[in-house]
């Protein structure tokens, strides 16, 4: 009992330290510590309301999606179709960039390429659909179409480059961390 107590704690020491931080600031400081409290639970229940929806979607695509076609599409021999899907799946997606990271847990088991993988999470965090409407009315065309075009060349070599500067032992550690994540 009291291993499973201590795995516990180490498994949540960063939580349980920023809670006892939260309750020291409500008492030494009580107007910052209840903001800090108001601020902390609507961000618990914007995780609540996006990751239950994500994990379901997850399922359903580790159970849907067989191995030999996620490596086929967005394997090591994908090529520019895997790279497009990647960029596809990133910018189509919704959600936070918290969420991108069980997704790219997924493609990893599934087999993905690390650099499509790479490319899937500059997408979600930099290509979505919204952003670039809000940026053509708010900033122009001109402006949304040069960020974009930048964002996309640059998520591609910024894969490419991370890709490349691993060695296959580190790879081969990625993908086994991956296996090994419930």
């Amino acid at each position: 009992m009291r291993e499973k107590t201590l795995r516990i704690i180490k498994r949540y020491k960063f939580f349980i330290a920023l809670a006892i931080l939260n309750i020291a600031l409500v008492a030494v400081f009580p107007e910052t510590g209840v903001k800090s409290f108001k601020i902390t639970w609507g961000s618990v229940k914007e995780m609540l309301s996006v990751l239950p929806p994500i994990f379901i979607l997850l399922g359903l695509l580790d159970v849907w999606v067989k191995k030999e076609t996620m490596v086929k599409y967005m394997g090591e021999g994908s090529g520019f179709m895997g790279v497009a899907l990647a960029f596809l799946l990133g910018s189509a997606a919704a959600g936070p960039l918290y969420a991108a990271f069980p997704v790219a847990l997924v493609l990893l088991k599934k087999g993905s390429k690390l650099s499509n993988v790479l490319i899937m999470l500059g997408a979600w965090s930099t290509t979505k659909a919204p952003l670039v409407l809000f940026e053509i009315t708010s900033m122009g065309l001109k402006f949304a179409l040069i960020r974009l075009a930048l964002n996309i060349f640059g998520i591609g070599i910024i894969a490419f480059i991370t890709e490349r500067s691993l060695s296959k032992r580190e790879k081969a550690l990625i993908y086994s961390n991956a296996e090994k994540t419930a």
